[in-house]
């Protein structure tokens, strides 16, 4: 089976869960939406579209590493990156809202040595990651969010 034609075939289903998934997690104030038993944390990543400037929300897997928050742009082991990756390149400073709170951040692509620490930390969080990047025809990128 090509995994990839079936990612790709999924995304029409993919979405709309996803926008279903971001309205349930706002409305609730992240009660219901951020932790599912036997799941990894999800946060809600707001960000700006690079040529259209349109506001977008994305539900994502996290993981904590001190005051900053990191996410792994794997799109399944996508050959591309995911939209909000490219998204954050160009517009960095953002807001995400994890549980109830809604906190200012900075994205930042970690640099080699980062990435090595990182690593590990968010295949604890979440162990597919590990299979995405064996996957992957590219480094997945892991983004920092920086407080600010």
């Amino acid at each position: 089976m090509d995994y990839m034609k079936l990612v790709d075939r999924s995304w029409p289903v993919l979405g709309p869960l996803m926008q279903g998934h971001t309205a349930i997690y706002r409305a609730s104030h992240g009660r219901i939406g951020h932790r599912f038993p036997g799941a990894p944390p999800m946060l809600l990543l707001d960000h700006v579209g690079a040529r259209s400037a349109i506001r977008r929300t994305s539900p994502l897997v996290y993981t904590e590493d001190g005051e900053n928050l990191i996410l792994v742009a794997s799109k399944g082991g996508h050959p591309k990156h995911p939209a909000w990756f490219h998204n954050l390149c160009a517009n960095p400073d953002t807001t995400v809202q994890v549980g109830s709170s809604v906190r200012n951040v900075h994205a930042r692509v970690a640099d080699a040595d980062e990435r090595e620490r990182l690593w590990p930390m968010v295949v604890a969080v979440y162990g597919g990651y590990e299979s995405y990047r064996r996957r992957a025809e590219r480094e997945i990128p892991l983004v920092i969010l920086e407080p600010r």
